[in-house]
């Protein structure tokens, strides 16, 4: 497990300063809890890389907007997204570490991630899942996360969504031309079995540099006709 500080000081040198958010007019609930994490077995394995795992909202929100259980993310009273954090994970090469310890998360270091991630249970999950194997410290973790996330620069997929022929290669190609640094085989584009984007996987080194994603995090191959669903 990586210290604190070693962490911190890899991706300050990794990440470019930060631009457009994806959360619009994003406002933090006045009474969020902590909720309660069934934890499974501990997994815990030598971390080789990370991966960081962003759901595209209007994809995820389809149908959804009025569940209660999303509402936060789905309603649009609360702000609108694009795309948000699903979560920080650690590799290890054919696996993941997970569920390494028992510390709980604080509500106040978790209130700070409700624009990147909009759900509290998810953000709550994600630590005791995978954070606990990266760091011994939630505020860590969930500082990595938006540091990682706020250094990203967002081409417009709106507009990608139009594109003529669109595949899961021009998704890759679009995000790695907007952000210095990456290349397309480092970034692993998920679709749904009717072809809609659901997520992007972004694959980092222990440097949390870009690194060429393997089989299973790569998703989508370059040739496969992908559909972007933009909302209503």
């Amino acid at each position: 497990m990586k210290s604190a500080a070693a962490i911190a000081a890899a991706v300050a040198l990794a990440t470019p300063g930060a631009v457009a958010a994806q959360a619009f007019q994003c406002t933090i609930p006045g009474s969020t809890h902590v909720p309660d994490v069934d934890e499974g077995e501990p997994r815990r394995l030598p971390v080789t890389g990370y991966t960081l795992a962003l759901s595209w909202t209007p994809e995820f929100c389809r149908f959804r907007e009025s569940e209660r259980r999303h509402a936060r993310q789905c309603s649009g009273r609360e702000g609108r997204f694009g795309f948000t954090v699903h979560g920080l994970w650690p590799d290890s090469g054919r696996s993941w570490p997970q569920w390494c310890s028992r510390t709980p998360i604080e509500l106040a270091a978790l209130r700070k991630n409700l624009c990147i991630s909009p759900d509290a249970a998810l953000v709550t999950r994600q630590w005791a899942k995978h954070g606990t194997c990266m760091t011994r410290r939630p505020e860590t973790y969930l500082k990595v996360t938006r540091i990682l996330f706020g250094g990203l620069r967002w081409p417009d997929f709106v507009r990608i969504s139009r594109e003529d022929d669109l595949t899961a290669g021009t998704i890759r190609t679009r995000f790695a031309d907007a952000n210095p640094g990456w290349f397309p085989e480092a970034v692993g584009v998920h679709l749904d079995g009717k072809g809609w984007l659901e997520e992007l996987r972004l694959c980092y080194d222990k440097r949390f540099m870009p690194k060429a994603c393997d089989e299973r995090r790569s998703g989508a191959k370059d040739g496969e006709a992908a559909k972007i669903w933009r909302g209503l």
